[in-house]
């Protein structure tokens, strides 16, 4: 299980905020070597509105539904408002030595007064080994509705029982203790204790379920706008990482104040000098000449009477005088908050790491250049969405989707683009002329746009 590698293949969204129905497909979905490629790069382009985010906020609460944690009400308000349910299907490839998953994972979410829940979630998986796919079925279905069965197949759940009686009662009580706490059956803490410490048929699935709660836990990262308003708003910087200490790993936001300094404990000034360091090694490359610091105050006492330490981030340009770090630059205050978690998903296969609006306060050239240097170089999968099209021109026709007019078919690719197209060019004129399978751009009429200026600003005037 340590050897396994997982990729995230596609993810279909229905009912979530202006999606009615759409498909995301990394680049190299429908590969079907048992080794994986290098860097995946998806990038998502579209109009103000058209279901770029909703991918990102769509994967987000996946994570949180995959960690078995309890399903988080605000989910409630991303349901379309004509709709009592939304879908997310998720595809992944887990690779190991010899073998290759194909599996799904499918959850439903159902509206029930005033609240949220899951109604049904189900697994499937086909296995390429020694030039043979198996078909992919269904090995573990959850149906909320379906009280007399704990899961199907019943094929499944008897091999997970086998002839220990008690497992049945464990899994009852595991699916009543899930519905109660209103988290995954599949990915819920009672129910995983009891899939992964029995040794019987069920043991492959097992490892199926216990590799895609790892890859949510310690593997996925989601960086969200909220990430980004923080910083903007000059109140944290919130620095996702990733550190490996010894025989565990440690995943998460960093939050630093910008306006004042902090006080931490001794295990979280180790974890911040121990970011910093990681950052640094690539800093001064993208940033030339800056490194960031963490200046210590010295020993002061927490609130909770503990011996803590005052610190704060501070930015040094070619060895002058450093400066606290809220002076810098809302852009290159955002590159600090990614940078580490880039740099683990450039060296790591198994990162997917996800952020909506990358390009927000970075240089064009910079994103470009950065995009360029993780697809040709990069192990992991990056996923994001922009407005700048400087990406169009970096990247093939296979690394980029486009968000279309259409709820129902939400997310395309280019058709007809040539290997000496422009994609950016052809993506301008797409919007103007058409000529794809979906309107890409919902037409806004500038004549109609200038009229209610004027018409608002007479308005103001009689005020």
């Amino acid at each position: 299980m340590k050897n396994m590698v997982v990729r995230l293949s596609s993810l279909t969204l229905k009912n979530i905020k202006n999606v009615k129905n759409g498909t995301i497909v990394m680049p190299f979905t429908n590969e079907r070597k048992i080794e994986y490629r290098k860097a995946e790069i998806l990038g998502i382009y579209g109009q103000n509105g058209s279901g770029k985010t909703a991918i990102v906020d769509a994967l987000y609460f996946l994570q949180s539904v995959m960690i078995g944690e309890e399903l988080d009400q605000r989910i409630l308000e991303y349901i379309a408002t004509d709709s009592i349910n939304a879908e997310i299907n998720a595809e992944f490839k887990i690779f190991g030595d010899d073998v290759l998953y194909e599996v799904g994972y499918h959850v439903i979410f159902s509206k029930v007064n005033d609240g949220i829940i899951i109604e049904r979630e189900y697994l499937n998986c086909a296995v390429n080994k020694d030039g043979h796919r198996t078909n992919k079925n269904i090995f573990m279905d959850y149906q909320r509705n379906q009280t007399d069965v704990i899961f199907k197949p019943l094929k499944r759940l008897e091999e997970l029982m086998g002839k220990d009686k008690d497992i049945k009662m464990d899994l009852i009580v595991a699916r009543k203790m899930a519905e109660k706490s209103n988290c995954s059956y599949i990915f819920g803490r009672d129910s995983r204790e009891i899939f992964f410490k029995k040794n019987n048929e069920f043991k492959n699935y097992a490892t199926v379920i216990q590799v895609l709660f790892d890859f949510a836990l310690k593997d996925l990262f989601v960086i969200r706008n909220s990430h980004s308003g923080v910083i903007s708003a000059n109140f944290l910087l919130p620095m996702a990482f990733r550190i490996e200490k010894e025989k565990t790993g440690m995943k998460g936001d960093f939050a630093v104040p910008l306006m004042e300094p902090a006080i931490l404990d001794a295990e979280r000034k180790e974890i911040l000098n121990e970011i910093v360091d990681q950052i640094n090694t690539v800093l001064y490359t993208i940033i030339p000449g800056m490194r960031i610091e963490v200046k210590d105050y010295g020993r002061q006492a927490m609130d909770s009477g503990e011996e803590g330490w005052k610190v704060e981030l501070m930015s040094n340009r070619d060895g002058k005088r450093t400066i606290p770090i809220r002076m810098e630059s809302e852009g290159i205050i955002k590159i600090i908050s990614i940078l580490n978690v880039l740099i683990q998903a450039f060296g790591n296969p198994s990162i997917c790491l996800v952020i909506d609006e990358l390009d927000a306060g970075v240089f064009e050239y910079m994103l470009g250049e950065l995009l360029d240097i993780f697809n040709k170089s990069a192990k992991g999968q990056l996923i994001f969405t922009s407005h700048n099209l400087r990406a169009l021109e970096m990247l093939d026709k296979d690394s980029i989707m486009f968000s279309t007019a259409n709820p129902d078919n939400r997310y395309i690719h280019m058709k007809n683009v040539k290997e000496s197209n422009n994609l950016r060019s052809m993506y301008i004129r797409s919007i103007t002329l058409g000529g794809q399978e979906e309107n890409i751009y919902e037409e806004t009429d500038s004549l109609k746009i200038a009229r209610a200026f004027r018409k608002a600003g007479r308005r103001l005037q009689n005020e």
